[in-house]
């Protein structure tokens, strides 16, 4: 059951993988209204966790945690109306957030290339190297794209870890699951 339904999830984000990359701008736009209820719901949750804890918290840390929560909440909000008002403001919000992608891959890809020169005596530091490289050199394209590719962004990195995450889905179930169950059944069988 468990390597059946295991299977099944890895083949559904392979699909949903090949489509985002069929469509890459439509899959940007509905990742991009995920993150607005994501936002939203855990601007809810951090309200009412803030509020529920409030006696047990010093005032100023329930002051700021109230803050970011407002912040998730406002967020969320705005990127949902962008989206019921007008494409043209839809496109805006979710080029911004493709910008925003760029620029955590250059910081990710700096930090990784830094992390990975100081730890060379560690066995595989030249993967945390190749790494660094290979997302700061995303980040830097991510960066210098036009209003078009930055629609697309979204949509190809979801696309492509999806793939990725359907076909480790996958092995994984055939490896835990594979030549071993067959083998003894069949010596039971015998």
């Amino acid at each position: 059951m468990f390597k059946s339904f295991t299977i099944a999830e890895g083949i559904l984000l392979i699909v949903l993988g090949v489509l985002a990359l069929i469509a890459p701008i439509k899959a940007s736009f509905v990742v991009t209204a995920i993150l607005g209820v994501v936002f939203l719901v855990g601007g809810i949750i951090g309200w009412i966790n803030g509020l529920t804890r409030s006696r047990r918290m010093k005032a100023w840390l329930v002051f700021w945690r109230l803050v970011v929560s407002t912040l998730f909440l406002v967020a969320g909000y705005t990127i949902l109306e962008q989206f019921s008002t007008s494409t043209i403001d839809a496109v805006a919000q979710v080029a911004t957030l493709s910008l925003a992608v760029g620029v955590v891959f250059i910081v990710e890809g700096i930090v990784a290339i830094f992390a990975s020169l100081s730890h060379q005596s560690v066995d595989g530091w030249r993967w945390g190297l190749a790494n660094g490289i290979v997302t700061l050199i995303l980040g830097l394209l991510i960066l210098s794209m036009k209003a078009f590719g930055l629609l697309s962004v979204l949509g190809i990195l979801v696309g492509i870890s999806f793939i990725f995450s359907g076909i480790d889905l996958i092995a994984f179930a055939s490896s835990l699951h594979g030549p071993d169950d067959n083998d003894g059944s069949q010596a039971s069988a015998a």
